[in-house]
């Protein structure tokens, strides 16, 4: 088959490209050229998907069996993508995000929760960014009726990630040292793997499929516990884990997701957050690799390169807490167990 990948450079766009071409497909990229490499054996065309004239250049003589929007955030450029391809394409493929929902993540949704309001032309400045992925989606349901496929990933990682979340835990736990680890061992979460959604959204291509799809994972395949042994067992560390209270957290101003990357308090505004359903998506024949195993590849592969670095690691992202707030953290949540304790630690 012959697939166009708007992106395709970047963690999911990459790994999709990988797969098609594992699978003996001819690959087209259209993109700017500045996030990532090219993988060989593609065809790249550069462009701007912003510009008309690019994405005028880019279809003339050319027809494809499917389109696979990888990088799509406002639906006004969207719309503008899947007007030039709507001749060109016999099905266009979007991958969205869990944001589209309104109700995520103060709760559990899946295929039938409303979405955002959220126009198929608006632009940042139109509506919370959160809601920018509905528009989107809307964009392309609009110009490819009963041809337009989407999937809504929950909190993808695997190698290539780039916003930098596993990785800065498993570089941080591979410091060694004392690392604060947030909550409760225990608490369940949901990861996918982007090598599994590549998988998947090309399986329903290839059968034809439309509609739409969760693609979070298996229910309960981690908690934070594991995810942070599996990183000490990836990189061989002899960090120590010093597991601290949420409340602690949130009281010396320790910020969810961004400071503590993967951790959601146990608080209603992230009560859904590990509870999405892809019972959907998994009946129709998505497969998860263990959450153990995506973590070694992880390492494995920020430790050989070929990937673009974690934005936090380009200085473009906040991800992580900083090791002066870590120190002090760990400093106050010690004397708090020596005041509890009535002397001094032992």
């Amino acid at each position: 088959m012959k697939v166009l990948v708007i992106g395709g450079t970047v963690f999911l766009g990459r790994a999709f490209v990988d797969e098609a071409l594992r699978r003996g497909h001819e690959v087209t990229l259209f993109n700017r050229g500045r996030s990532g490499k090219t993988p060989a054996g593609v065809e790249s065309v550069r462009g701007d998907r912003e510009d008309e004239g690019a994405l005028a250049a880019l279809v003339e003589g050319r027809r494809w069996d499917w389109v696979v929007d990888t990088c799509g955030f406002e639906p006004r450029v969207v719309r503008r993508s899947v007007r030039a391809l709507a001749g060109h394409a016999e099905a266009y493929a979007f991958v969205s995000s869990f944001h589209a929902y309104a109700d995520w993540p103060a709760k559990g949704v899946d295929e039938s929760f409303p979405r955002h309001a959220c126009a198929v032309d608006a632009s940042p400045d139109d509506v919370p960014y959160n809601a920018l992925k509905a528009g989107c989606e809307r964009a392309v349901e609009e110009g490819f009726p009963g041809r337009a496929l989407i999937v809504n990933p929950g909190i993808i990682v695997g190698p290539g990630e780039h916003v930098g979340r596993l990785p800065w835990w498993l570089e941080t736990i591979a410091r060694g040292g004392r690392v604060p680890a947030p909550g409760a061992p225990d608490r369940a979460m949901q990861l996918v793997d982007a090598r599994d959604i590549a998988a998947f959204l090309l399986d329903r291509l290839a059968e034809g499929d439309s509609g739409r799809y969760l693609t979070t994972g298996v229910p309960g395949n981690t908690s934070m516990g594991e995810l942070l042994a599996a990183c000490v067992e990836a990189t061989g560390s002899e960090a120590e884990l010093v597991w601290v209270d949420e409340q602690f957290l949130l009281d010396h101003d320790v910020a969810p997701w961004s400071e503590l990357p993967l951790w959601a308090p146990d608080v209603p505004e992230f009560a859904g957050t590990w509870t999405p359903s892809s019972a959907k998506a998994l009946a129709a024949g998505m497969r998860c690799r263990p959450v153990a195993e995506t973590v070694a590849d992880t390492w494995r592969a920020l430790q050989g390169g070929g990937y673009p670095p974690p934005k936090y690691l380009q200085g473009k992202l906040p991800v992580g807490l900083d090791e002066s707030k870590r120190d002090a953290v760990l400093a106050a949540w010690d004397a708090r167990e020596v005041r509890g304790s009535g002397g001094a630690r032992s």
